[in-house]
């Protein structure tokens, strides 16, 4: 079963791979209606965009298995496997771009300038724009790495086509043709530093990162205003799976509390860490005074 939440996740991912098959034809368009190898450099960009959405949803869909037999904490961590395959696509259309780039630099060809073909880039400009800026926020919004990775990589693309724009301008006014092929290695060095990052945020999340100090900030007061009848909290530790926080934690109790008192505490603890932390999994280990460290968060 898939939640509300992972549907509209997945409703976008589909919008995303509509969106990316539209954008490719406008930019393919551009580039054949003016002959620019940056136009062309800047389609072949969509091309990748298209397989990260396609990528993309794959992984969503995946991720949004529930946990069962063999994967007991869910498929979460499958969206962070997305990022790595989309930067070997990343890797391979950056090399291409980057010969089709020689090419033209070392054997110069003029292009047509024209109108159409320019103002259809731009329009796909425009429509890449406004999409990135949508699924950064449901992304960011719904805890899914793969929607935004895909926007990040959208706004890196709008960023190279304002580029290559403003390029091939300058081509037309300065008659220097080299220019169109020096903006298509632009673009290729600039989807490569897109390519690693997404890559660098993969390995990052596949190594059971923390949470960021602010979170775990808040996560130790919950802990501390919540616990009354405890004695003190140790051990926090938290890592993140995809859109999922685990956080676990000693909690020392009186020797003399009984077992009802403190699972009692821990509800209470478990229920304020899921309000203030989306998507936590809290597990907590009781343990009495006397076998306590006594080297953690003092409850208040």
């Amino acid at each position: 079963m898939v939640s509300r939440g992972n549907s509209n996740v997945v409703i976008i991912a589909y919008g995303s791979l509509a969106v990316g098959l539209m954008v490719l034809a406008l930019k393919a368009f551009a580039a054949y209606a003016t002959g620019s190898i940056a136009l062309y450099s800047d389609a072949l960009e969509s091309v990748v965009n298209v397989v990260t959405a396609i990528v993309a949803l794959v992984a969503i869909r995946f991720a949004a298995r529930p946990a069962d037999a063999n994967l007991q904490y869910g498929y979460y961590k499958a969206e962070y496997f997305s990022a790595v395959i989309i930067g070997g696509f990343i890797a391979v259309a950056a090399i291409l771009i980057l010969q089709r780039a020689w090419d033209g630099f070392a054997n110069p060809a003029p292009f047509a300038a024209d109108p159409l073909g320019l103002g259809v880039s731009v329009l796909a400009t425009a429509i890449n724009l406004i999409w990135a800026q949508y699924i950064l926020r449901a992304g960011r919004r719904e805890g899914s790495l793969s929607l935004v990775a895909d926007g990040q990589h959208l706004m890196t693309d709008v960023v190279s086509t304002a580029a290559v724009l403003v390029g091939v301008f300058l081509t037309v006014a300065t008659g220097f043709a080299q220019l169109d092929s020096i903006m298509a290695a632009f673009v290729a060095l600039t989807i490569l530093w897109s390519g690693w990052q997404l890559v660098r945020q993969s390995v990052i999340g596949l190594m059971d990162v923390a949470v960021d100090a602010r979170v775990l900030g808040r996560i130790k007061d919950i802990i501390s205003s919540n616990a009354d009848g405890a004695i003190e909290a140790h051990d926090i530790r938290t890592r993140q799976a995809g859109k999922m926080v685990f956080i676990d934690f000693h909690l020392v109790v009186p020797g003399a509390m009984s077992v009802e008192a403190a699972h009692t505490i821990c509800d209470v603890i478990e229920a304020k860490l899921r309000e203030a932390v989306e998507n936590a999994q809290v597990t907590i280990h009781v343990e009495p005074e006397a076998k306590a460290k006594h080297s953690g968060i003092v409850v208040v």
